[in-house]
């Protein structure tokens, strides 16, 4: 093993020790009961903290689930109840009884998606959807028509009119979202040398929305790996690791993304396996759970937590691996955004601060009410635009509140929903993935290659 690979192993967010291999083992209704419906979730879980609903809460969510428990069946109003859920994991950091609520969440979606019976037309947008997302090579074709319809100037007259909402909420949701597209996506090699010694091998998760409309969080990702002394290894074959399937119950499809992805980077033998997407690393890091409950043969289930012990976010490897190349100037005031999935799912906070701190000139605030998602939430904005837009304009509102030029994310749901709540606003603010701002004050670019 490698200088640095033993040191950054992942050893999860808060709650892995309890929602790991232990969790599966125990009965459903165990992990229910852990609930005491103390309220410390409440003041921040997002649809609480909007509506103001007990059933609406994760306290109240457990108690439905406990009912369907019973019954052996989900209501209408049950389902749109955990259908409201972001499954932003902020109660499972705010509980003190270390309740399992993102297994119990998960697990009762995919219960959800196989015995209950959705509408026609809402199984539609979600069979869009998921034919869309989760495949990186259809979100490539589709930069070209984005970008000939940005430049045409027909989004401001077509969202005046009104005639998308009309159509489809979560259409309009769609083109609402849509990043600014410019130019190719720049190809990567599948191995990027390290700059002077070698001091680790590690395998770089490139994703479907970040490889798509972020190529250049990858490679900043990969410059910024090799410039500390890492050899990149980015394999060809990998696809969606199945998180947005799996956060919204699709779990054999989540199961199939995830066995490919398994087989994808154990092969490659490397120390460990970086992501630079919260919701991808959120995931990657439970993957015996998503494996297990899909039925997989324990073999492979082995393999799939010896591969999540190696998935480690870019940010705390970096700090594990410590820094060896020089951090120059970079004057810009910027804000600082906690990705629930980061902050919540993986217990991923100090990181990425100590990151940004240790370079010179750079002033960075944090955000207000840090705990409340953002409302993107996978596809949680495209399935319910409605509160996802109230909590996107909550987020705005605090942004705007650090009077930074520049806003630092490390997921691409966070930074598309936004940037285009503040687009909305007239408010343009640059956003940036930490790796970005780290590549750009290595490199000595000005801020302007930022903002």
């Amino acid at each position: 093993m490698t200088e640095g690979a033993e040191s950054t192993q992942s050893t999860g967010g808060p709650e892995s020790a309890e929602n790991g291999a232990g969790t599966a083992e125990r009965p459903f209704p165990d992990l229910l009961s852990d609930c005491v419906h103390c309220g410390f979730c409440l003041p921040t879980c997002p649809t609480y903290v909007l509506w103001g609903e007990e059933m609406d809460s994760p306290r109240g969510r457990i108690h439905l689930m406990g009912q369907a428990e019973e019954e052996g069946a989900f209501t209408d109003a049950s389902v749109g109840h955990f259908d409201n859920c972001l499954g932003c994991l902020a109660c499972v950091t705010a509980c003190p009884s270390g309740v399992a609520y993102d297994a119990l969440i998960e697990t009762t979606r995919a219960r959800v998606e196989e015995e209950h019976e959705r509408p026609r037309a809402e199984r539609l947008i979600r069979s869009a959807i998921f034919s869309l997302f989760p495949h990186r090579r259809r979100l490539e074709l589709m930069r070209g028509p984005l970008r000939a319809y940005q430049a045409s100037g027909l989004a401001g007259p077509l969202r005046s009119s009104g005639v998308l909402e009309r159509v489809s909420p979560s259409v309009a949701a769609m083109e609402r979202m849509a990043p600014p597209i410019k130019g190719k996506v720049p190809a990567l090699p599948e191995r990027v040398p390290a700059v002077g010694r070698r001091r680790a091998v590690v395998g770089m998760l490139t994703g479907c929305v970040q490889g798509a409309f972020f190529p250049q969080v990858n490679t900043a990702t990969a410059r910024v790996l090799a410039s500390e002394g890492c050899e990149v290894v980015v394999p060809k074959g990998q696809g969606c690791c199945g998180a947005l399937s799996s956060h919204s119950g699709r779990a054999e499809e989540a199961a199939r993304f995830a066995e490919r992805t398994v087989r994808t980077f154990e092969k490659e033998g490397v120390d460990a396996v970086v992501v630079n997407s919260a919701g991808c690393g959120g995931t990657m890091k439970h993957y015996g759970r998503v494996l297990r409950e899909a039925g997989r043969p324990d073999d492979l289930v082995r393999r799939a937590e010896a591969l999540s012990a190696k998935v480690v976010d870019l940010s705390e490897y970096l700090v594990a691996l410590g820094p060896r190349a020089e951090r120059r100037p970079l004057p810009v005031k910027a804000a600082y955004h906690d990705a629930c999935h980061l902050s919540h799912g993986q217990g991923v906070t100090a990181q990425p601060r100590e990151l940004l701190r240790a370079i010179p000139e750079l002033e960075v605030a944090d955000l207000p009410n840090p705990e409340i998602c953002c409302g993107s939430a996978g596809v949680y904005n495209l399935l319910n635009p409605e509160p996802a837009s109230d909590l996107g304009a909550r987020k705005a509102d605090d942004v705007a509140s650090t009077k930074a030029s520049l806003l630092i994310a490390g997921n691409p749901g966070c930074s598309l929903q936004i940037a285009a709540t503040m687009r909305e606003r007239g408010e343009e603010i640059a956003v940036a993935h930490t790796v970005q701002v780290l590549d750009a004050s290595i490199r000595g670019l000005p801020p302007s290659a930022l903002v």
